[in-house]
């Protein structure tokens, strides 16, 4: 959101601000999202992926991910501290709520661009922001609640269970797609569409399980790769 457009594809909307491409309504419909408040989305552009990449995305991702070791420490540490938080105030401090949403969009980012999803190198964007600022073609924004349920915390973590056997699945599935898209960016030098599509669906699930699982909303996530 801006006072300004930041670039193309920007739009105003009827409260006078303006807003990225991404968050476009005819655009998240397109998407899917059926209005979940996790959302999780990727322009795949001309879709035309450098052969070369194929060889080379995996090492080139290591940095990030010693960042992502780093994160997922701290990610630890805010879960226990929202579980109080939600338990006796029914609520996620804003500062903790946004941290946990660039956790989710930075490693949103870096496994696009490890699956070859995407030729962007994934910035070092620490934003806290809940709605995506943009600048990647993958796009992760969760809408914080005002407040939360304070006895679902409790059991949470085993209502995502079946979720979890579900989403072990689909990765076996993400593998092979994975290695199939793998040679035909090698050999063709595009991602296919099929694959491609499947592996973004794979990712948003994953996503809105992981918002439930940290606490993020109480909304049961949707059995869905749209």
């Amino acid at each position: 959101m801006s006072d300004a457009a930041q670039g193309p594809g920007w739009w105003m909307a009827s409260d006078g601000k303006w807003y990225p491409p991404e968050d476009h309504p005819d655009r998240r419909a397109a998407a899917g999202d059926g209005g979940y408040p996790v959302r999780f989305g990727l322009d795949p552009g001309d879709g035309r992926i450098a052969r070369w990449r194929a060889l080379v995305h995996i090492f080139m991702a290591v940095p990030h991910f010693v960042v992502l070791y780093a994160l997922g420490i701290v990610r630890n540490v805010l879960v226990l501290i929202s579980f109080f938080a939600v338990l006796f105030t029914r609520r996620i401090p804003s500062g903790i709520f946004g941290v946990q949403a660039m956790v989710l969009r930075y490693s949103n980012r870096v496994v696009t661009f490890v699956l070859l999803l995407t030729e962007t190198y994934p910035p070092f964007d620490f934003s806290t922001a809940t709605e995506d600022p943009g600048g990647h073609p993958a796009s992760t924004s969760i809408d914080e609640p005002e407040q939360l349920n304070r006895w679902l915390p409790l059991v949470k973590w085993f209502l995502v269970i079946p979720h979890f056997f579900v989403l072990a699945l689909l990765a076996i599935g993400g593998f092979f797609a994975y290695i199939g898209g793998w040679f035909a960016v090698l050999f063709t030098g595009r991602m296919p569409e099929g694959i491609r599509n499947y592996l973004v669906g794979v990712m948003r699930w994953g996503t809105r399980v992981s918002a439930y699982f940290l606490l993020l909303r109480d909304e049961y996530p949707p059995f869905s790769l749209q």
